[in-house]
């Protein structure tokens, strides 16, 4: 759910193992950006499916990340950006939108292992992996860490509109392990996954991840 450390999270676990990030929600927000900049309104399902069928972009790696270009352009700014932000949350329910995106995100393992953060990528993008994990904190905890970075959200709102949207609904997958980071910090939730990581890889008869960095 929202704020429940996703992000730093996958990126230290990313760091820790040499591994390259993916931020699928980053993605749904550059197509969010270009909803605004091509002036296509955002409550028009049709229009903004149609734009994103025909929009060009393309995959590249920098500074650890997969990015989604459009034009050639990695809109790194324009995308936090407060109407960005009210934007997403109508593109990503369309469900022609969800379906490019699961397309395009699954294009990402041709840069190889990915540590790839989103809502749905154990049971939507790689239901096939066996490595999949379910981060939580309590509603009061995400909602002190959303103010602290100078958000106010209603998580508890946010939580019912994620968790019953049609497409792809906010839950944890089959085989997922659930981590509570309530009261941990970034690289205990990232031991903690790392353990979990090699017990799975063990069961597989894999050679454990050793920790680069």
């Amino acid at each position: 759910p929202s704020a429940s450390g996703k992000g730093v999270t996958s990126r230290r676990l990313a760091q820790m193992l040499g591994l390259l990030t993916v931020d699928t929600g980053a993605m749904y927000r550059t197509l969010a950006w270009h909803c605004l900049r091509m002036k296509v309104d955002v409550n028009d399902d049709k229009k903004v499916a149609a734009l994103c069928r025909k929009w060009k972009t393309s995959l590249v790696v920098a500074d650890g990340h997969v990015r989604l270009l459009v034009d050639g352009y990695y809109p790194a700014t324009e995308i936090r950006t407060s109407e960005a932000s009210a934007a997403v949350a109508h593109v990503a329910q369309i469900r022609a939108v969800r379906d490019w995106m699961k397309a395009k995100q699954r294009e990402c393992i041709q840069f190889g292992s990915l540590v790839m953060e989103g809502r749905d990528i154990g049971s939507n993008i790689f239901p096939e992996t066996d490595y999949k994990f379910f981060l939580d904190a309590s509603p009061e905890v995400r909602k002190f860490r959303r103010e602290r970075d100078g958000v106010k959200e209603d998580v508890h709102a946010r939580d019912k509109r994620d968790s019953q949207r049609a497409h792809s609904p906010l839950m944890p997958s089959l085989g997922a392990m659930i981590i509570d980071n309530s009261h941990q910090v970034v690289q205990e939730t990232c031991d903690i996954m790392l353990e979990e990581l090699n017990v799975r890889r063990k069961a597989n008869r894999l050679a454990p991840l050793k920790p680069v960095a």
